[in-house]
């Protein structure tokens, strides 16, 4: 499996990292994991392209994990790509309707296909068996495992959530773990993490790597800090995401 993030920032820009997107690879299939401002660039500065991505899979519903959906839709379009599936929770088939009403000359140009998911079913997609949970945060939102369909290491991706027990352990055993930790712990936050917050709920579980992902601007110049924070409490390897870091899990 190859993890790509394309981007690692927030709603708030940095000018170093764009909004929310992975990259997942496994045995040729691809799978973009939200598409947030400036992913459609990032996907652009890959070998795959947006031209190689037609499946997005998102957590919810923010501006920051969707704005570039319609962008990669008519990018794929002329680029002679004529398919999307967009994969989410509850309310994503109105969504992306919604959103090809306001620019609805697109909805004769590209087949869009809609499928909604939730914790109460594991479900498959471009080569991936996939299970989800609700996270805490301000929108209905899910958190993604994703084991590939012919096995090998797991990845998992916390969406936007506070940092809570059960979802530790809904990772547990994953070979990474790409967490929210949006600010450092002098900040006063609901719906997202801090790190001290964050290490107290990994405390004692068994994941190979964790990955600080959805990055605010509060966070520039305290990298080093909130990884002590963190250490504080959760002994295991805890590094920052950036955006272009591309690693196979399982592969180092």
């Amino acid at each position: 499996m190859r993890l790509t993030f394309l981007g690692t920032g927030s709603a708030m820009p940095t000018g170093e990292r764009a909004q929310t997107g992975i990259l997942l690879e496994s045995d040729g299939e691809r799978l973009l994991v939200d598409c947030g401002s400036g992913v459609l660039h990032a996907l652009a500065r890959t070998e795959v392209g947006y031209e190689g991505v037609d499946t997005v899979l998102l957590t919810h519903h923010h501006l920051d994990h969707v704005a570039d959906l319609l962008p990669l839709l008519k990018a794929r379009w002329l680029a002679g790509e004529e398919t999307l599936t967009v994969v989410g929770p509850r309310g994503t088939a109105d969504l992306v309707t919604g959103l090809l009403d306001v620019h609805d000359y697109l909805k004769e140009k590209v087949d869009v296909d809609f499928e909604e998911v939730g914790p109460d079913a594991p479900f498959s997609l471009n080569g991936f068996d996939i299970t989800a949970m609700e996270t805490i945060h301000s929108m209905y939102c899910l958190a993604y495992r994703f084991t590939p369909e012919n096995g090998g290491p797991v990845f998992t991706f916390s969406g936007d959530s506070e940092a809570f027990r059960e979802l530790a352990e809904f990772a547990e055993g994953s070979a990474v773990l790409a967490h929210d930790c949006s600010f450092p712990d002098e900040i006063d936050v609901s719906n997202h993490p801090t790190p001290s917050q964050l290490g107290e709920s990994l405390s004692g579980l068994d994941i190979g790597r964790v990955y600080l992902t959805h990055l605010y601007p509060h966070t520039n110049n305290k990298h080093r800090e909130m990884l002590d924070s963190i250490g504080k409490h959760y002994e295991g390897d805890v590094r920052f995401a950036k955006d272009g870091l591309s690693l196979g899990i399982g592969e180092e």
